[in-house]
């Protein structure tokens, strides 16, 4: 799996002019399942996330993760983090799981991250989305775990 993580003061997800899903401080992780990608690899994924430590102590250094702070957590589809752009100027996204496989994968590690941390919010898997956010730091974090991983 493919994720991008940003660090926010706040984020939401906004479809059609309607707000799914808002969070306030916490993190916004773009998601992207790929062909040989399973449960085990998005619970791997997620436990890196909730204890990931990018939030400041009192100090002002990046010793907490987001369990520590009781943050939210937006997460969002996005295929296109599977972007192939070697060649020409039209990205590719093979690399990307079939629709049907990456919305079970996506709608399982949704369904974790709820079971594990109590502020979950979510965009909507193969929708035309609008994300707004406020990128604290700015904190950007790309993320890959496979099963190799």
């Amino acid at each position: 799996m493919i994720s991008l993580l940003q660090r926010v003061s706040e984020a939401r997800v906004d479809i059609a002019g309607e707000t799914v899903g808002a969070i306030g401080p916490g993190l916004l992780m773009l998601l992207c399942a790929e062909p040989d990608d399973t449960e085990a690899v998005g619970e791997k994924l997620l436990a890196k996330v909730l204890k990931l430590r990018i939030f400041g102590d009192d100090a002002g250094k990046m010793n907490r993760s987001l369990q520590d702070i009781g943050g939210g957590l937006l997460i969002v589809s996005q295929f296109t983090l599977a972007a192939d752009t070697k060649s020409g100027n039209r990205p590719g996204f093979t690399g990307a799981a079939p629709p049907a496989l990456g919305e079970a994968l996506y709608d399982r590690f949704v369904w974790a991250a709820r079971a594990a941390h109590p502020v979950v919010a979510t965009g909507r898997f193969g929708a035309d989305m609008q994300v707004h956010l406020v990128n604290d730091g700015p904190v950007t974090i790309p993320l890959r775990m496979s099963a190799q991983a």
